[in-house]
């Protein structure tokens, strides 16, 4: 089997080949930290922490580099708003973006830089241009020529007159073209700036990731990746900066996810349809979240809807509900044996489960593709549970299609938790009920029911029903779960 990728940069599915055979490299623009994150930037998190799974799970080693952009005009203006240090407000917000990630199941990144600690990285980085011709200096500020960088636009597929007409241009006369960009940005009272041999000031926002990337991956390295919305003019610009300062390649594979509305809006505060990720999660549970997001192809436009994490959540439901009847017919699982990032080094040929679920996604990640089929088996485990008259006979089988379920679910970063606190925590909902008092309620049912008081039993039962809980007699015992609409 052989990983394809989408390239950006070329505009094609490409069969990805490491610059080392073991070892990735991938750098992923990570966010501006002066507000909460929304769920455009859970997307692209969660895309990007599905394909780091996927690597390692096919036995590479990887070296994944997301940066924090700590200094900018928006953090600056946030700050005297809040009337804070621009540091502290960074901080805050780099505080909430991990517990935010943590909640949705994205990994840490390897390594994750911020700007202001690489300030002699970006200076070293804009000397360099300077010094061959690429940027050009007006009082403290400095500028790169677009014009002396003869492929710019090639990565976003535009021609440098087609960009002047269509772009949203800062007004600066110091321009030698209206295209050029700030590498550096002369200081202004009361502002974040550092000293560099133009002047005191602080580094423009394209600049940071081109020297970030470069110091950690090298001059060239595999992958780089980002939102759609970056392609232009962030990547170009941070393409066409390290190609004119190291003279080599940037990156050699250009990923980028779709982007995101909302009801078939695009996500705007103005239009008060603008949601963070802690507002989703108020309302979906994070494995329902994360579910929606990979239900599209990660190049895919893809509508955050009532319908659609509806669907995601009776779906996953649906699963766990199989998850539990393991659980309940051949013993719970061994989560003290789960590899966290399961290895599928062997070669992996044949129409089996792994097999099928690895080829869709060695399709350009294909995670549409991937959750159909883990669907598919879940039915699957359904029908043998149903027809087997004697579970000790197919015990096995179950365990290993459990384990392979499981395995490559882990890769989407999907069904990490138990059946018994997944389905307590996503069906409960606003309730107030408490598992003491249905268990207790249970245990009152079965003593009427003991004594044959029926009339009580059923009582109990109809109440129990109007709170939301149904109720399974099975030969070891009685069983609950929360009513949905598929109970």
């Amino acid at each position: 089997m052989t990983l394809k990728l989408y390239n950006s940069a070329t505009r094609k599915k490409e069969v990805f080949k490491p610059i080392k055979n073991d070892h990735v490299g991938i750098y992923v623009c990570g966010v501006t930290v002066y507000d909460l994150c929304h769920i455009g930037h859970a997307r692209s998190a969660i895309v990007f922490d599905m394909l780091i799974r996927y690597l390692r799970a096919r036995g590479m080693k990887v070296t994944y580099v997301r940066n924090f952009t700590d200094v900018d005009d928006k953090i600056i203006k946030r700050a005297k708003e809040m009337a804070e240090e621009t540091s502290d407000l960074a901080n805050r917000y780099i505080k909430t973006f991990y517990e935010d990630m943590h909640t949705l199941g994205v990994l840490d990144a390897d390594i994750e830089p911020r700007a202001t600690e690489h300030i002699n990285d970006i200076i070293n980085m804009v000397k360099i241009l300077v010094e061959k011709g690429f940027a050009y200096v007006i009082d403290s500020m400095v500028y790169f020529s677009v014009e002396k960088f003869k492929t710019y636009g090639a990565l976003s597929g535009r021609k440098l007159e087609d960009m002047i007409a269509g772009a949203r241009i800062d007004v600066d006369e110091n321009k030698k073209h209206p295209m050029d960009f700030v590498l550096w940005k002369g200081a202004k009272p009361g502002e974040p700036q550092w000293d560099s041999p133009w002047g005191k000031g602080r580094p423009g926002w394209h600049i940071e990731c081109s020297a970030m990337s470069c110091k950690y991956l090298g001059n060239t390295f595999d992958i780089h990746g980002g939102g759609r919305d970056l392609i232009f003019p962030h990547h170009e610009n941070e393409r066409a900066q390290a190609m004119a300062a190291n003279g080599v390649n940037f990156a050699n594979y250009w990923m980028h996810n779709g982007f995101l509305t909302v009801e078939s809006e695009k996500m705007s505060k103005s239009l008060g349809n603008f949601i963070t990720i802690r507002d989703a999660i108020r309302l979906y549970h994070p494995q329902v979240l994360r579910l929606f997001l990979l239900s599209k192809h990660y190049r895919s436009p893809l509508d955050f809807s009532k319908t659609s994490l509806s669907e995601a959540k009776s779906g996953l439901i649906k699963i766990y509900r199989t998850l539990q009847r393991l659980d309940e017919e051949i013993g719970p699982y061994d989560a003290s044996n789960k590899i966290k990032i399961p290895a599928f080094k062997e070669a992996v040929n044949g129409k089996d489960f792994k097999s099928t679920f690895l080829g869709a996604m060695d399709d350009d990640l294909n995670t549409a593709a991937g959750l159909g089929l883990i669907f598919d088996k879940v039915k699957g485990i359904n029908r043998l549970l149903d027809k087997s008259p004697t579970i000790d006979k197919i015990k096995a089988k179950l365990s290993k299609e459990r384990n392979d379920l499981l395995s490559c679910a882990n890769i989407l970063g999907l069904l990490e938790e138990t059946p018994a606190k997944f389905l307590e925590n996503i069906l409960r909902g606003a309730s107030d009920i408490k598992k003491d008092e249905v268990e207790k309620l249970i245990r009152e049912r079965n003593e009427a029911r003991s004594i044959k008081d029926w009339a009580a039993a059923d009582s109990i039962r109809d109440n129990l029903c109007d709170m939301g809980i149904i109720l399974e007699d099975k030969p070891d015992g009685t069983v609950w779960r929360f009513k949905t609409n598929d109970a």
